[in-house]
Formats: C-alpha cells, sequence, structure tokens
C-alpha cells in the first residue's frame, strides 16, 4: 500500500494513471484459487472489470510454483519477494515467474564459501520437507562436494517429530562441529522449541536466510544453541518514510480489508465484534507501544524486496506507455498484445529511490546480494543480529565473499575461536593424502612420501620424486641440493694422509741430503749412488702424487693423478730393479773367467731405467688421448650424497698401468729372491727382496679394497697403498744404510762390506 501510494504521488512515473490492487490472504488453497480466477476472470470487487497486470506473491516456494501454473499460460508476470527455492528459476516450467530476491542457487554458493572460508569441511545437515528445504539441501551438497566439502549425514526433520530421537542421537554421537539448519521459520520455531530440552552443545549453527534474522527464536533454553549461529540474510535496507507509515497505519486507511482488521485484533488482543473474553477495538491504538518485528522499522529486509517488485511493475506499465508507431523502446520490438508488462518486465534495469537496482538475468533471478550476520546473545538475554560480512554475486570472482575488517565474531559451542570441523585434519607437507573407499573424500589416510619423493603442498595426492642431483630434507616437504663427498684436506682422513705424505716427502729429501753429504763413504758407493739418487727422486714424486688425490676432482687433476702415480711409481721400480741386476752382476763378476759388469755399466742401467719408465709413458699417453680419466658426480652408490670422483674414462687404461707396475714388481722380487743368499756382509738383495715383498702385498690387497670401497674411501684406499708401498721401499732400502752412516761409521768401510773383519770374542 505504502509503495503503490508512492508511486500515485510520483508526477513523473506513470503520469494520468493510477496503480490499483488487491490483498488477497495468501493461507490455505482456498485463498490461492481464489486469487487465481480473478486474475484469470477480471473479476473484482471494487469494480475492476479488466485482467490483473500482475501478480505479486508469494511468499512460499510451493505455492508460488502452484500460482504460477496457472498465471504462465495466461503470460501474466509473477513478482516474488521472497520465493527462493532455485527451481523456480527454470523458465521452460515457469516462463512468466520473476523474483527480487535472490535464488537459493546463490545462498547455497554463499553458504559453501562461508565454509570454505573457515575451513569447515565436515558438516550434518537438518532440513525438512518442502521445496525450499529439500532443493536447497540437495543443491547445498552438490555444491559443497565441488569445493572438497563433505556432508556427514542429512537428517529430515517433520513437525510430528516422529525422528527426532534420531536427530538427537546424530548430533551427539557426531564428529562435525557444523550444523546447516535449512528449514522454513516455521520448523525452525518447531525445531528449537524440541531440541532446547536436550543439552546439545559444542556445535556451530549456521542457518538460512528463512529464519536467521529473527530475533523472536531466541530464548533462555536455546542460549547454546543460537549463540555464535551465522548465516546470509538478505541485505538491510532504508526506505525513507515507510516506518512512519507502517507506525501511523489504521484499519481505517483500509475499512474493507479483513486482513488488515485481522493483524490489528492480533497486535493488541482486541475484537471489532462485540466479545466476552476480549476488550473492543476502537481503532485508533498506537502501534509505537507494540514490541514486534511490524513495528522495528529501523531497517527492512524482506520489505525492501516487496518495495521493488512494486515499483519494477509501474516501470513496465511505464515503459509499456512510451510505445510509439508500436515499437516497444525498452526492447525494440514491437509492441505486442496481451503479454505487453511480460515482455517489458525481461528488460527492465532500473534504481529506486532508495538507491536499490533492480534487473533480472536469463532466469528471472535478480541479483544476490546478502548480509552476512552473526546471532551475539548478551548476559541480558538480548540478542543483536551483528553483520560481519557481505556476499555480492556482482563482485568480481574472489571478492564476492569478504568479512568486515575488525569485527568481533562470536563462536558456536562456546568456542573463544574459529571451530574445527573436518573429518581427517589435512595432510601436512611430506605426506600424500589417499581416499578410503566406501567413504567421503573428506576422510582420507595420509603416508609419509617414500624415499627419494617429496610433497611441497597440503593434501597433496602424489609425492613427487625430487630431480637426480637433489635429496628430500627430513620433513621431506623441500628437495635440497646433495651434499656433494670427496677427500678433502679439512676432513681428519684427509688431513692424516696429506700429513704421512709429508712425512714422506720430507724423508725421502732428509734421505737425499744424507746420501749427498756422505757420497764418498763406501756404503753409498757400494750401492750405487746415481740410481740411489734416482730411486730418492722417484719416491718423492710417489710421495707428492698421493697428494693430488686428496681434494675436489677436476679435469686436471683427474688425469694428473693417475698418469703421475704410474711414471713415478715405474721409476722408482725401475731404479729398485737396476740395483738389483747391479747386485746380481756384481756377483757374477767376481767369479774366475767372468766379466758381466762390462755388460751393465752406468750407460746400460741409465738405459734400463729409461727404457722401462718409457712404457709406462706410452701406455699413459694413450690412455689420455682415447679415453682420459674425467670428474665425474656418483649418484648411484649413495641416495642421499653425491660422490665426487675421478672416473677411469679407460678401464683397460688404468688396469695396464697397474699391470705394468706389477710385472716389474714381480721381476724385481723374483731376482732379488735369487740374490738373497750372495755371500756379502750388507747384502742389498736381502733389503730389495723384503721391500719388494711389501710392495707385491700391498697391491695384491688394494686391488679387492680398492673395488669394494665405497666413495671417497676408494680413494683413501688407493693413497694408503701408494704410501705403504713408498714407505716399504723407502724403509727397507735406505733406513739400514742411514742408521750405518749416521749411529754406525765403523761398519761404513770396504773391509767391512766385504766381509774382511775378523770375528769378535768374547
Amino acid at each position: 500500500m505504502f509503495t503503490v501510494e508512492e508511486i500515485n504521488r510520483d508526477t513523473k512515473l506513470l503520469p494520468g494513471l493510477s496503480l490499483g490492487y488487491r490483498l488477497y490472504n495468501g493461507c490455505g488453497d482456498e485463498n490461492l484459487i481464489r486469487a487465481a480466477m480473478e486474475a484469470v476472470n477480471g473479476e473484482d470487487s471494487k469494480g475492476c472489470a479488466d485482467q490483473i497486470q500482475a501478480l505479486l506473491g508469494h511468499s512460499s516456494s510451493g505455492v508460488s510454483k502452484d500460482i504460477n501454473i496457472i498465471l504462465s499460460p495466461l503470460s501474466i508476470p509473477q513478482v516474488s519477494h521472497l520465493s527462493t527455492c532455485a527451481c523456480l528459476s527454470d523458465k521452460r516450467q515457469f516462463p512468466t515467474f520473476f523474483r527480487t530476491v535472490p535464488s537459493d542457487r546463490f545462498q547455497i554458493i554463499g553458504l559453501v564459501q562461508l565454509m570454505k572460508y573457515f575451513d569447515w569441511r565436515w558438516v550434518g545437515i537438518i532440513y525438512s520437507q518442502g521445496v525450499y528445504s529439500e532443493e536447497g539441501t540437495m543443491a547445498f551438497a552438490k555444491e559443497a562436494e565441488k569445493e572438497g566439502i563433505c556432508v556427514e549425514y542429512r537428517l529430515p526433520y517433520s513437525k510430528t517429530h516422529v525422528k527426532f530421537p534420531a536427530i538427537v542421537e546424530a548430533l551427539r554421537k557426531s564428529s562435525s562441529k557444523v550444523v546447516l539448519l535449512f528449514l522454513p521459520l516455521s520448523f525452525t520455531k518447531s525445531f528449537l522449541s524440541e531440541i532446547e530440552k536436550y543439552n546439545i552443545t559444542g556445535k556451530q549453527w549456521v542457518g538460512s536466510e528463512a529464519w536467521i534474522t529473527q530475533t523472536d527464536l531466541a530464548s533462555d533454553g536455546r542460549k547454546n544453541i543460537l549463540q555464535g549461529a551465522m548465516g546470509f540474510a538478505l541485505p538491510q535496507a532504508s526506505i525513507p518514510g515507510l516506518g512512519e507509515f507502517l507506525l501511523s497505519f489504521k484499519p481505517s486507511d483500509e475499512p474493507q480489508s479483513a486482513i488488515v482488521k485481522d493483524f490489528w485484533e492480533s497486535f493488541f488482543d482486541c475484537s471489532f465484534s462485540p466479545s466476552n473474553t476480549s476488550a473492543t477495538c476502537t481503532g485508533t491504538e498506537d502501534l509505537s507501544t507494540v514490541s514486534s518485528d511490524y513495528t522495528d522499522v529501523t531497517h527492512f529486509r524482506p520489505e525492501n524486496n516487496l518495495y521493488k517488485a512494486v515499483y519494477l511493475v509501474a516501470y513496465a506499465i511505464h515503459a509499456l506507455l512510451q510505445c510509439h508507431n508500436g515499437s516497444n523502446p525498452t526492447t525494440g520490438k514491437s509492441c505486442v498484445t496481451k503479454d505487453q508488462v511480460l515482455e517489458h518486465i525481461k528488460y527492465m534495469n532500473f534504481t529506486t529511490q532508495s538507491g536499490a537496482k533492480v534487473f533480472f538475468d536469463e532466469n528471472g533471478d535478480s541479483v544476490a546480494q546478502y548480509d552476512l550476520v552473526n546471532w551475539q546473545i548478551k548476559d541480558d538475554g538480548s540478542v543483536e543480529i551483528v553483520n560481519i560480512g557481505q556476499f555480492d554475486t556482482s563482485l568480481p570472482e574472489g571478492q564476492k565473499f569478504k568479512l568486515k575488517d575488525n569485527t568481533r565474531i562470536v563462536w558456536g559451542g562456546n568456542s573463544i575461536e574459529v571451530p574445527r570441523s573436518v573429518c581427517r585434519e589435512p595432510c601436512p607437507p611430506g605426506t600424500r593424502k589417499a581416499i578410503k573407499k566406501h567413504k567421503p573424500v573428506c576422510c582420507f589416510d595420509c603416508f609419509e612420501c617414500p624415499e627419494g619423493t617429496i610433497s611441497n603442498e597440503t593434501n597433496s595426492p602424489d609425492c613427487l620424486i625430487c630431480p637426480p642431483e637433489f635429496w628430500p630434507n627430513e620433513k621431506k616437504d623441500q628437495c635440497l641440493p646433495k651434499p656433494t663427498e670427496y677427500l678433502s684436506y679439512k676432513e681428519i682422513m684427509g688431513a692424516l694422509l696429506t700429513g704421512f705424505g709429508c712425512v714422506g716427502i720430507f724423508l725421502s729429501l732428509l734421505t737425499s741430503i744424507i746420501f749427498r753429504t756422505h757420497k764418498e763413504t763406501p756404503i753409498v758407493k757400494a750401492n750405487n749412488s746415481e740410481l740411489s739418487f734416482l730411486l730418492l727422486f722417484s719416491l718423492t714424486l710417489c710421495f707428492l702424487c698421493s697428494l693430488t688425490f686428496i681434494g675436489r676432482p677436476s679435469e686436471w687433476s683427474c688425469m694428473l693423478r693417475h698418469t703421475a702415480f704410474g711414471i713415478a711409481f715405474v721409476l722408482c721400480i725401475s731404479c729398485v730393479l737396476g740395483k738389483t741386476i747391479v747386485v746380481l752382476m756384481a756377483f757374477r763378476a767376481t767369479l774366475p773367467g767372468r766379466n758381466m759388469m762390462k755388460w751393465f755399466g752406468p750407460a746400460q742401467q741409465r738405459l734400463s731405467v729409461l727404457s722401462f719408465t718409457l712404457v709406462q709413458v706410452v701406455i699413459c699417453v694413450l690412455w689420455l688421448t682415447t679415453n682420459p680419466p674425467f670428474p665425474r658426480m656418483n649418484m648411484i652408490y649413495y641416495k642421499d650424497k653425491i660422490i665426487l670422483e675421478c672416473a677411469l674414462g679407460s678401464a683397460v687404461g688404468f688396469w695396464a698401468v697397474l699391470g705394468y707396475i706389477g710385472l716389474l714388481a714381480l721381476l724385481c722380487f723374483i731376482l732379488a729372491f735369487f740374490a738373497r743368499k750372495l755371500p756379502d756382509s750388507f747384502n742389498e738383495a736381502k733389503l730389495i727382496t723384503f721391500s719388494m715383498l711389501i710392495f707385491c702385498a700391498v697391491w695384491i690387497t688394494f686391488i679387492p679394497a680398492y673395488v669394494s670401497s665405497p666413495g671417497k674411501f676408494t680413494v683413501a684406499v688407493e693413497i694408503f697403498a701408494i704410501l705403504a708401498s713408498s714407505f716399504a721401499l723407502l724403509t727397507c732400502i735406505f733406513v739400514p744404510k742411514c742408521y750405518i752412516i749416521l749411529f754406525r761409521p765403523e761398519q761404513n768401510s770396504k773391509r767391512h762390506l766385504m766381509g774382511k773383519i775378523p770375528p769378535r770374542t768374547l
């Protein structure tokens, strides 16, 4: 009535035309059929004989469906302000239905976004029979499944309370903390009146827009249920003048309306007819003295939708009146006959005086805007419905749902923080999610990622394999570069081997100095001083080449370490072999009639050493030119670290170098063994035999140790073999001589060496 009067006072909208209306009681099938019949026949008790242009209502989705079935064949538009069922968006079944209230489809999307925002993945639903509740519950379950939200139970509620004990039992045993109460207002009142008899706590209740703003639902027994409840409500709006109109309204303004009289009698508990049980209504009672939803005129929610619906029809008729020359300025089409208002409503787009925009999509639905409200019950029992956020489908994706900044939220279930409602806590990084058979997707198992794999996000369905150069950290949520391993100077084993190598170099140089300072003594001359100095030089090279095996492998170090080792050792063994041959020749030369030393003099000794060494040089050159050693990252032996090593390149080349060294050592050992019993006071052949025995033992042991040792220990074994065999030669051949030179100078004489010193007697 208020909106019609406001439109009729507007001189620009519908000039020269007044809107009329008929009010019907929306309760009962009789009134529904009556309204439909009058719309068809155009009958009216007030004398309006023409067919109605539009029907506004009903608030119930089920009733609106039945009304539209009657109106659609007549092309009469129906505009509802509260019928929210998504089923009414089907234009094939309800072609003339429109609404200024958002479809439940948008409310469902908003509810799902709300639960997604607070990470409520495990919820229960209580619903009732009827189009609104059943359709909404089914739509919610489908939309929730898309976002990974699972429904633990869906319990139907009826006012007969037949299955109510099962509902109570399910609420008590369920693990979900969030309960969606998707009920019409009347069913909600009935449900709350029953559930308050039971001590149901620890639940966060979420309501539908049908009841979430109804403060009259609150009571002391329901505080543990409604405290902290939240849901989406129709947005608050301010309609100038409506509050004053409602409070000043009197039955005399509509004397023929039975609805107004019934409304007045229920408000003031009086009767317009004589009665012995109640006072007589005067019609002048003051509405401002009554406290109810009707008299709360500070803000309007559903009233604003009705306000927009009336203006919608008025603007459609206004556009219809603008038709000139058979053309419709709104649609651009020619003006048609009976469905003119319907055609214009489809394309309406206007703004009301209160600033509300009104237009429809292809399904006859208006823009969905909701307020997210939170029940906050105070100690005195009063209820405050606090607006804590909004959901607006006209905003860009990602901005449709948002909470207000710095807003205090009261949570249900006596919780001081956001309640957790999940079937299973999310799988943390480092694990993978495995869906259980015959269980909701929210109920899953978490398994630790296998060795060598990671997952770097929550609820990862699979574990990712790290690249070859990387390995998972302890939490298995990140691939880290594998640590590299090689024999370093900084570690204990590398430092010890380096120390022994330096000691060997020092002893070799010290021995050289001792021999150099005593080169004219018989013991130095008798042992072929030239070969001795060359042997000491080669031993120094052997100790030096052991140092090339320590440190980070590089291209040059890999080629140098094996070739330098091979050539230095062949030079060393060649010198020992030369000394052995000299000992044999010297003995043979002392026999009558033989002069063999002329066949193996100094020139021949130098030539033999050079020849033996050149063979090894040729082997090394061929190895380096064909397939030389190179640095390699070995990621096979260890899974969690990289071994930096020198690959052999050509295994044939490596074993050829070792084989040649072994051949010379074996030959030297055999010759020294034959010369061990030669009659001489200082028989060097015995020392050579013993040194070669140690040498061969070391390198025979080296082969299996080298093959089986992992990583840097392979290098350590090779260095140990080099040092051990070098120390064996240095110790066995030169230490006895140095001992005599330094501590037994009396034995450093030709007579003693030739065995001509008489034996001592006691």
